[in-house]
């Protein structure tokens, strides 16, 4: 099987003839934050149940996966007739009897006997389980492959989307970045003009002071760190994509967790009209991708 990206999205169908039986083996998975496996066949066959939620989660680790298991007898059946010819022996002679003593015709045929209770008894023939395991295992590994076949086809959709929605916002963390000085400037801009108007030009400003203000204003909000950490996560997002890495669903769930822990302190760090609405942008596509990755394995 495959190690590309998997949804927990699809559907498998598989059918196997020996012969003698044919199985019908239908499998449909959902998104499940665990592995939730039913299985659903044949009573007379459940203890090979087992055997088939094994080979499941062999290869499927996420996911809710609903098994549905038909089994039809093409050969001559399961069912085999047996004669009890003591009885059918009995019978003959206490119809021999009551003809004689009362003088009745001798009338009897096949189809009067086969009518009376237990002379022709029906049961279940003895079957081999191997056989039955092979036959089945085989069926469930086709369904199994169209399921997971199905399941990359989508994982490699979500990726390629995924992807463009990362590269926007990697795209948006920067202008974030550039935006990012041009705060302080335009602080000590207003503070500055601020002050003049306050002193009404009576009064020296001590640029001192005002340095020490700005380089205050500049610290507090400073988001270097915010913003090296969040072009980290997009990287790891991608390279996790790429990895080839099975049930990478959680590590993605992680990830966007952090991107946006990044962006709600960046928001509160920078009381900007602009860097604000960046924010907003990046909250919206982190939410697009978090709903999305629900269905990732």
């Amino acid at each position: 099987m495959s190690s590309l990206v998997k949804s927990m999205t699809g559907f498998g169908r598989g059918e196997m003839n020996d012969g003698l039986r044919n199985f019908t083996v239908e499998i449909r998975s959902v998104n499940h934050r665990y592995n939730d496996t039913l299985v659903k066949m044949p009573k007379h066959i459940s203890y090979l149940e087992e055997n088939v939620k094994k080979k499941i989660r062999n290869v499927i680790s996420r996911g809710r996966v609903e098994t549905y298991i038909n089994l039809e007898y093409v050969g001559e059946g399961d069912i085999e007739v047996n004669v009890d010819l003591p009885l059918a022996r009995s019978y003959k002679s206490a119809i021999d009897l009551l003809c004689d003593e009362i003088g009745l015709k001798r009338d009897i045929s096949v189809e009067l006997f086969a009518r009376f209770p237990d002379i022709l008894k029906t049961k279940k023939k003895e079957e081999d389980e191997d056989e039955i395991w092979l036959c089945l295992s085989k069926a469930v590994d086709m369904a199994l492959t169209n399921l997971i076949s199905m399941r990359v086809e989508e994982g490699l959709e979500l990726s390629k989307n995924i992807k463009a929605k990362l590269l926007n916002i990697r795209d948006i963390v920067n202008q974030i970045e550039n935006r990012a000085p041009l705060v302080v400037i335009e602080y000590k801009e207003k503070l500055w003009n601020r002050i003049k108007e306050l002193l009404d030009e009576k009064y020296e400003i001590d640029e001192s002071k005002l340095a020490n203000e700005v380089a205050f204003y500049a610290d507090k909000c400073s988001i270097d760190e915010e913003i090296v950490r969040l072009y980290s996560h997009i990287n790891q997002f991608i390279d996790t994509l790429d990895s080839g890495d099975d049930s990478i669903g959680r590590k993605l769930d992680f990830l966007v967790q952090e991107m946006n822990r990044e962006v709600n302190t960046i928001g509160s760090k920078v009381g900007d009209i602009l860097v604000t609405n960046y924010v907003v942008e990046l909250k919206s596509e982190m939410e697009k991708i978090r709903e999305q990755i629900q269905n990732i394995e």
